[in-house]
């Protein structure tokens, strides 16, 4: 599976957590359930699944973790219980915002109906992925009924409901029977180049499809090393990560510690190896707008084609500091990659990733890294072609490198 196949069919969290499994299962990874008992072998390649959340690890008796962590989901709409309302002409789906989209670029363009539905067999309740074979659009108010919308666009998502027919449809005649459902309206336009050269590609859910696909395909490329290589993708990331299988769960320090438990470590040793390894928490990072670059930084203006992103925020916004930062670059330096360095103007708020939120489950040095990008939570996104290149090299290097960090002092071969 190749990038843009995986953009266009990770329609959710759901979605994309399945699809790195097959990766996974294709690359001769074992799948592990957390209710079974491990029996993890060196040099061994793993996966483990939690809702729309992975974590893939190739397992070393002993050594510490090189870990990348991503998120799964993106801002979309998601269907309220009792979705479909009518009105005796329209049938109408009430949905609710999921994470701060950039709405307006929803509207007028082709939406799908994604996400998991939970149905009865039996005296089981199965979770199945769903994807419409149809698609839905939300509407924009004419011009000539808006004279103000090219001046100001406000959203109302209560009141700005997509349509969905001309019949009393139910979310039943739409999926099947179900017990419940976590279904979404996602964007379902096709990931395609753009450019007169085609420099860019430009895709919905580039943040942070680009940073999950990046991240497995380049641990399934790693050979097996002394430290155990980890790549965590969680869902969640965009409502805060407080789910049980967000970054700020249990989900990734259980695996943690269970794989310390195979490794033969007591308590003390495990603390030791987290003290000693590192994270990179990949999303992508704000380009330098062409229309707009008096909304960046002056002096770390990141550009599309510049190369991958160290982002860092005085405040903890982004969990960058001197001596990670110098690792990373040790390590893109050895590798031939190009990097760039992201900070907001210091007069605007700071966006956040899952790296800080993470740390708080399980407290590793870590790095915020990523790929420039325009119009980050729109319907539609872009990138560089020659960045993701630049990230793949930077993956690749971090797998494969031989770090010795000890807090005020670190090696890197």
């Amino acid at each position: 599976m190749d990038l843009c196949e995986f953009l266009r069919s990770s329609y959710t969290a759901y979605h994309a957590a399945e699809n790195a499994a097959k990766m996974c299962e294709e690359a001769g990874f074992t799948r592990l359930r957390e209710q079974e008992i491990w029996n993890l072998q060196d040099g061994g390649a793993y996966y483990v699944v939690r809702g729309g959340s992975i974590v893939a690890f190739r397992f070393a008796k002993g050594g510490k973790f090189r870990i990348v962590a991503s998120h799964s989901d993106s801002p979309c709409l998601k269907l309220k219980e009792n979705a479909a309302c009518f009105d005796g002409t329209h049938c109408r789906l009430n949905a609710e915002g999921y994470g701060g989209g950039l709405w307006y670029t929803f509207f007028d363009r082709p939406l799908a109906l994604a996400g998991r539905v939970i149905r009865e067999k039996g005296d089981a309740l199965t979770a199945e992925l769903y994807t419409s074979d149809f698609r839905i659009v939300l509407p924009s108010l004419a011009i000539h009924q808006n004279r103000e919308a090219n001046e100001k666009f406000a959203v109302n998502l209560q009141t700005e409901l997509a349509l969905a027919g001309l019949r009393d449809t139910s979310v039943t005649d739409m999926v099947g029977p179900y017990s419940a459902y976590d279904l979404f309206l996602v964007p379902a336009e096709e990931p395609f180049s753009s450019g007169a050269n085609k420099e860019f590609l430009t895709s919905p859910r580039l943040d942070d499809l680009m940073g999950v696909y990046t991240s497995v395909s380049s641990l399934l490329a790693a050979k097996p090393s002394s430290d155990t290589l980890v790549a965590a993708c969680f869902e969640a990331e965009e409502i805060g990560s407080g789910t049980q299988s967000g970054a700020g769960s249990d989900f990734l320090r259980n695996i943690l510690a269970r794989i310390s438990n195979a490794q033969k470590r007591g308590r003390e040793e495990e603390l030791a190896a987290y003290s000693s390894s590192l994270l990179f928490s990949l999303d992508n990072a704000h380009a330098v707008h062409p229309n707009h670059p008096e909304k960046s930084d002056p002096t770390n203006r990141v550009v599309l084609g510049g190369g991958v992103v160290l982002k860092a925020h005085a405040g903890g916004a982004y969990t960058t500091d001197g001596m990670t930062a110098a690792i990373a670059k040790k390590i893109f330096s050895g590798a031939g990659v190009k990097v760039q360095t992201f900070y907001n103007r210091s007069d605007v708020r700071s966006g956040s990733t899952l790296g800080a939120i993470s740390m708080r489950a399980v407290s590793i040095p870590s790095v915020d890294l990523g790929v420039a990008q325009l119009a980050m939570h729109s319907a539609s996104e872009t990138a560089a072609w020659s960045d993701i290149k630049e990230l793949e090299k930077a993956l690749e290097a971090f797998y494969r490198a031989e770090i010795e960090f000890t807090g005020n002092e670190a090696t890197v071969k």
